[in-house]
């Protein structure tokens, strides 16, 4: 059997090689000039950037078990403990996110009221028959000021989404479980926790994860180039996939890679790239298809680091701190990555990575590099304090960067899905469809190796 993936972002590329572990025929065809899609990680004056997710939280064995296959699981490293210390800007200045109900009650996140109101969360009205936002979940469990300043924040974070579009089961479906099991947030983590401690340890050959944010030493690109020295010439930059038809019982690639056009045969298709370029190769085999696929939004987002010489501050603490739509400012968030992951600054130099832009400010996308450095300074001298001159700055636009789980987004994938099924030997995969992040893409691509490989 031979299978062809069309995209070579971190999707295809565990795809790849899990089909190649398991002695599939597999060719990968990325149409850029590099793998890895917004994964990115670049190295300059003394500063080392990613242009698109910065780390995975290593909660599950699924990425260090590809990283254990490709030899690379000792480059693995943990974020500093101070990185367990978070922050929220509410109410003009940043509050400490606490991490226990006893840090809680004594925090200043939200006001009394607010944390009388949390507290009971145990009696929260039973959920809806029906796809609810993210907002309405929250208010109905936490109310309306959690909502609008933890619950946000905790999506901002993820998505730079909207709050009132998102849709919990699909962007969150653990939350939605938990409510589902135990009928309270509160005890149902409370009650998982409690099961978790009483766990065995992983068996044998079974990664042991730490649960903390996470990168590897030279960036998430150590993963993407391991990979792709894994394939070798089964993967191909500069390979653009121009047409797709099913011809009898397999399918045939219209393929033009370096000035050359070409055919290419396979028994399985996947498109392993994002939901627009998905469609776009559908619409002339099925348009109904096509347009539930290009149904799913885009929240655009401009990444902004700023590099300070050794001295030049002070060095911030903690992981970063997020900022809720209700304060009404121009920054989504910003990350202390040299804190967080001290070895991605040298010499005492310190970094900071602002995000812009998102579901509620697409417009701040749009701006040049000039003007977003100069928005970055200003919301950082305003919300963190900090009045310094940058040494360095890098900035990336990602006009489509994040996909968003809307309401209805779970009935919107059960209808691909049933539309996919009316191709035999055709997939979809990647962050538009079941989880955005990182280990997220790589759960899917190794459910769909178990799929493709029987």
């Amino acid at each position: 059997m031979s299978v062809v993936i069309i995209g070579g972002g971190i999707s295809g590329l565990a795809l790849a090689h899990g089909l190649r572990s398991r002695g599939t025929g597999v060719t990968l065809l990325e149409a850029g000039p590099r793998f890895g899609g917004y994964i990115q990680t670049h190295s300059r004056d003394g500063f080392l950037t990613e242009a698109g997710p910065n780390s995975f939280v290593d909660r599950e064995p699924t990425l260090r078990q590809l990283a254990a296959s490709l030899g690379i699981e000792g480059r693995i490293r943990a974020a500093d403990p101070a990185a367990k210390r978070r922050y929220v800007y509410t109410r003009g200045r940043l509050r400490q996110l606490p991490m226990s109900p006893p840090a809680f009650l004594k925090s200043d996140v939200v006001p009394l009221g607010a944390k009388l109101r949390m507290m009971g969360e145990p009696l929260t009205r039973r959920a809806p028959e029906r796809d609810e936002s993210l907002a309405d979940f929250g208010r109905r469990h936490v109310g309306r000021t959690a909502t609008s300043v933890l619950v946000d924040a905790m999506q901002t974070g993820i998505y730079a989404g909207d709050v009132e579009a998102l849709s919990v089961g699909a962007a969150f479906p653990k939350v939605l479980e938990l409510e589902k099991q135990h009928c309270s947030l509160v005890l149902g983590m409370a009650r998982t926790q409690a099961a978790a401690r009483k766990a065995p340890p992983p068996g044998e050959g079974t990664p042991r994860t730490s649960g903390a944010v996470s990168s590897f030493d030279g960036g998430l690109q150590v993963l993407v180039d391991a990979l792709a020295q894994a394939l070798g010439p089964a993967a191909r930059t500069g390979a653009r996939v121009v047409g797709l038809r099913r011809e009898g019982n397999g399918w045939k690639l219209a393929v033009e890679e370096r000035g050359q056009q070409a055919e290419l045969a396979a028994d399985q298709v996947v498109l392993a790239v994002p939901a627009y370029a998905a469609a776009e190769l559908l619409r002339p085999l099925d348009e109904k298809l096509a347009t539930q696929v290009e149904g799913i939004p885009y929240a655009p987002v401009a990444v902004v680091h700023l590099g300070f010489a050794p001295g030049a501050l002070p060095p911030p603490d903690g992981f970063g701190f997020l900022v809720p739509a209700v304060e009404r400012r121009r920054v989504l968030g910003v990350i202390y990555a040299s804190s967080t992951f001290p070895w991605r600054a040298e010499g005492g130099r310190i970094l900071f990575t602002c995000m812009i832009g998102g579901a509620r400010r697409p417009d701040l996308v749009e701006l040049d590099d000039a003007a977003l450095v100069t928005l970055a300074r200003e919301e950082l001298r305003e919300l963190a304090g900090v009045s310094a001159e940058p040494s360095f700055t890098e900035v990336f636009h990602w006009k489509r960067g994040i996909p968003q789980y809307n309401v209805g987004h779970l009935e919107r994938v059960s209808a691909i899905d049933a539309g996919v099924a009316r191709w035999p030997g055709l997939y979809l995969t990647g962050n538009a469809y079941k989880g955005v992040g990182v280990t997220d893409c790589i759960r899917n691509a190794n459910a769909l190796v178990d799929t493709l490989a029987r």
